[in-house]
């Protein structure tokens, strides 16, 4: 299941990428991704736990599989990296702070949801 997610997530995240590109530049491109992927990481455990909470073979393929090949944590350092090489480095603290202070509140809004489902 794992293995399954992964082969779906991984061409996922690159569509999105994709698409996101269009609009904005990468890192933001970057931010839309992980943003989106801990949205439906919560919304999806908190819809496994209440109506399956047993099943792990679920939670294996869409929260590991799926979402793990989806996010882009490594992509995310990298692009803070690259803002601060290429003499950006506010840009970089407010890259930072925003991914991960938006990805708590998706994955916070997707629990939330998941469990109201």
């Amino acid at each position: 299941m794992v293995a399954a997610g992964g082969a779906l997530g991984a061409p996922a995240r690159k569509l999105v990428g994709q698409w996101a590109g269009q609009w904005v530049p990468v890192p933001y491109s970057t931010f839309i991704i992980n943003v989106t992927g801990s949205l439906l990481l919560g919304l999806t455990l908190g819809v496994l736990s209440d109506r399956l909470p047993r099943s792990r073979v679920w939670r294996l393929g869409i929260a590991i599989g799926f979402l793990g090949a989806y996010t882009t944590f490594s992509s995310f350092e990298y692009d803070a990296l690259r803002l601060i090489q290429t003499g950006h480095p506010w840009q970089a603290v407010a890259y930072l702070t925003s991914s991960v202070c938006a990805g708590f509140a998706a994955i916070w809004v997707g629990n939330l949801v998941g469990h109201r489902l």
